[in-house]
């Protein structure tokens, strides 16, 4: 929800409001696109195919996403970039449609080489697709499928936000009769993480490794970890299971989950925040933090949890501090100052002790922007911090000068630590275009017909951009600024469009809200 404090240009206004606009249903057209998946067709070998072939990849991808233009090409060419590579990752089965996160067969995969530890991610990502029936099948995988005929557990072998994740693709793409078909699923998942994670003082623990974050500083494979990864993810999913509830008028499951989501509140704030370093940090098994300020001290604000309050809004101020989190090439998994940062090995195993994961840089930049236009207190930062490090992450995509996505990388010079390993390539581990839409232009789904958007581009960065060819409830969005009016002909200032007609228009590139008949 936006802040009723900030700009809000509220309009309830119907289609014909405005005479003479009108457009076509992609201003930009295609063309780019097809010169950016070309390119990456050259450059690549590949040596796995999958549901959509590289050959198939232009056609695939102009039917499915939306097309992006602005100034920044950094930005512009990874957008297209991580769209190209998250297609490489759709695999069909006899069991349904499914995403991959290793492009190569990894030894810890499950059945299809699948691995649930990036499934949050995926379905972020993924709900900007035009048809939503790829992460449909996805879900019933892993609810259904995934643990059948396995002789360890597949689902379970990973922390997820699966129900969170399932919620907020329902509100960009809204189906009633799935969310009613899989919900007993969700609902007895959750009490499957509760009998297997929650201790008795109320707290769920997890090993960095179970994380998909091993040799982390404050994590363990054996320890009972009081971690904020696991008690955010069960606390966004509580939430996200009491808004289900109530869709489907079940008063009984509101309650629960309301309940649920309250205590975990409440302990994270009271357990897992420590005053001295001011932080969410882990609590050991033995008792006491963890002393060490991590990423995963973030993640509480990817669901909004924190109360809105100067004092934890604090914990961000460590982005912009050499010896906190900011590093040349991007955010750091651990702060810079700890005296065990980056000793655990170099590329032997996965260390998460310090250098930089795609994973978790997506999570900070997702727990950012949910600062910024979520919260009234927001210390230090602001869109230009956002914009900087958004840039940065998508600048770190490059391997010998040309677009990569790997595992993880030397926080100093770039270098992906997994060097020339196959199942690097690819890597299918994080969100980046997700970060664009809903973050960086700022549309923000919601249940009923009122359109939200929020840019978080800083005033005077751009003098033009256009997000085009959006699917949202059932609707081709169009979100355009051009300052002068010069760029697009389309008019001047902040345009929306939905099915081809003007919905909105401003003089100035600030939040919005406009009611969609």
């Amino acid at each position: 929800m936006i802040n009723t404090r900030n700009f809000i240009a509220t309009a309830a206004l119907s289609l014909c409001a405005f005479t003479g606009f009108a457009q076509q249903k992609k201003i930009i057209g295609t063309d780019k696109l097809k010169k950016y998946v070309t390119y990456f067709n050259t450059i690549d070998t590949e040596a796995v195919k999958n549901y959509v072939p590289n050959a198939e990849a232009f056609t695939w991808l102009s039917g499915q996403i939306p097309l992006f233009e602005c100034p920044d090409e950094v930005l512009e060419q990874n957008y297209y970039y991580r769209w190209w590579t998250y297609r490489k990752h759709l695999v069909k089965t006899p069991e349904g449609f499914i995403f991959t996160e290793f492009i190569e067969p990894v030894k810890h995969a499950g059945k299809y080489n699948s691995i649930s530890c990036a499934l949050g991610h995926h379905l972020y990502e993924g709900r900007w697709l035009k048809d939503n029936s790829y992460l449909q099948d996805y879900v019933k995988f892993w609810l259904y499928h995934a643990d059948v005929g396995q002789t360890k557990q597949r689902f379970h072998q990973f922390s997820s936000w699966v129900d969170d994740a399932v919620y907020q693709n329902n509100l960009v793409k809204p189906d009633q009769q799935f969310l009613k078909e899989i919900l007993p699923a969700l609902d007895k998942d959750y009490a499957k993480w509760e009998s297997e994670r929650k201790l008795k003082n109320g707290l769920f623990w997890q090993n960095d490794v179970k994380d998909g974050m091993e040799e982390s500083i404050s994590g363990s494979r054996k320890d009972q970890n009081q971690r904020p990864t696991i008690n955010s993810y069960m606390y966004g999913n509580a939430i996200a299971l009491s808004k289900l509830g109530k869709m489907f008028g079940d008063n009984n499951l509101v309650t629960k989950y309301n309940l649920k989501a309250d205590s975990i509140k409440k302990l994270v704030q009271d357990s897992l925040w420590n005053p001295a370093s001011a932080f969410f940090e882990t609590r050991k098994a033995k008792g006491g933090h963890a002393e060490v300020r991590e990423a995963i001290g973030f993640i509480p604000w990817d669901f909004n949890l924190p109360d809105d309050k100067a004092s934890y809004a604090k914990a961000w101020d460590q982005l912009l501090d050499t010896a906190g989190f900011n590093a040349p090439w991007g955010l750091t998994t651990a702060e810079r100052r700890n005296p065990t940062f980056r000793t655990r090995g170099t590329g032997h195993s996965c260390e998460w002790d310090g250098a930089l994961w795609p994973f978790a840089s997506s999570q900070t930049l997702k727990g950012l922007a949910n600062l910024l236009t979520n919260y009234k207190e927001h210390g230090k930062m602001n869109a230009a911090v956002f914009y900087k490090e958004l840039h940065k992450f998508a600048a770190s995509h490059t391997k010998n000068g040309k677009p990569y996505i790997g595992e993880y990388q030397d926080e100093k010079n770039g270098e992906w630590l997994k060097g020339d390993n196959p199942r690097s390539s690819f890597y299918n581990h994080s969100t980046f275009c997700d970060l664009i839409i809903n973050d960086l232009v700022g549309i923000k789904p919601r249940a009923d017909n009122t359109l939200e958007i929020y840019p978080l581009i800083p005033k005077n960065q751009w003098d033009w951009f256009v997000l085009d060819n959006v699917s949202y409830h059932n609707k081709i969005l169009t979100v355009l600024w051009d300052k002068t009016g010069n760029k697009y002909h389309k008019g001047k200032g902040f345009l929306v469009f939905a099915d081809g007609k003007m919905i909105f228009k401003g003089k100035d590139l600030k939040p919005l809200k406009v009611v969609m008949n």
